[in-house]
């Protein structure tokens, strides 16, 4: 029987990059599904994905959600609606192009190699990071850092919003548990998948930044992410996460 592959996609004013970026997952060579996971984007986000449903109905799928509640718990939303239907591989991928759809199937070959939970890593050789400002390269390089110095997570990009999960890994985590919502939320997924002694493989992969829409990152994520890693570690101290 053949693998199942779904590519969740968390939406939020889109419009202007979401057609192309699907029709580029849908055209690769391995057959990759895709759940857009939209928060209710005033721009017709959801329009758009609709109209391509027509076209590819067997592939693309589309879950709104009433309101904006943050990146995680749309991850969190899809990781179950996916695992409902059976789905053997669940990827992370970011609608800006920001992250190339070609490495799907890296990503993809690294969990059939062995890998548990594979990340698409900016840090794994040197940085790899294209047409972000360096304010902001230096703020993403050493949040990774202080994450594996706080919590030992052994991977160069903890904060890493690319990644292919194998079915296992997220039915054994507690996924109504996860606390962090906005870019903690991969911190915690992956320390998470760490405690639970999965193997994480990094995939060196090129990051470029979004041409189109605007960025999501705020203070309130930064703060979340800085004090979210010291409680987390706290917490699996204690044995309570």
């Amino acid at each position: 029987m053949q693998e199942k592959k779904i590519v969740v996609i968390p939406t939020y004013n889109e419009a202007e990059n979401i057609k192309d970026l699907l029709l580029c997952v849908i055209h690769l060579k391995q057959d990759f599904d895709i759940l857009v996971v939209d928060d209710s984007s005033p721009d017709g986000t959801s329009n758009i994905v609709q109209e391509m449903q027509k076209e590819y109905p067997n592939q693309i799928f589309l879950t709104i959600r009433k309101q904006k509640e943050g990146l995680g718990k749309a991850y969190i939303h899809g990781f179950q609606w996916a695992l409902k239907y059976k789905y053997d591989y669940i990827f992370e991928m970011d609608a800006d192009f920001s992250h190339n759809p070609k490495d799907l199937s890296r990503l993809y070959e690294a969990c059939k190699a062995g890998a548990d939970l594979a990340v698409g890593s900016r840090y794994s050789q040197g940085v790899n990071v294209v047409n972000w400002p360096m304010n902001r390269v230096l703020l993403s390089f050493f949040a990774s850092k202080y994450v594996r110095f706080i919590t030992g997570l052994p991977i160069h990009d903890s904060t890493a919003g690319f990644v292919c999960y194998s079915k296992r890994v997220l039915e054994n985590l507690p996924l109504d548990q996860i606390k962090l919502v906005g870019y903690g939320f991969q911190i915690e997924m992956k320390f998470r998948t760490y405690c639970k002694k999965f193997k994480i493989v990094e995939v060196p992969i090129i990051f470029t930044d979004r041409t189109k829409g605007e960025s999501k990152m705020s203070g309130a994520i930064i703060n979340e992410a800085v004090f979210g890693v010291i409680k987390m570690k706290l917490m699996a101290l204690l044995g309570k996460l």
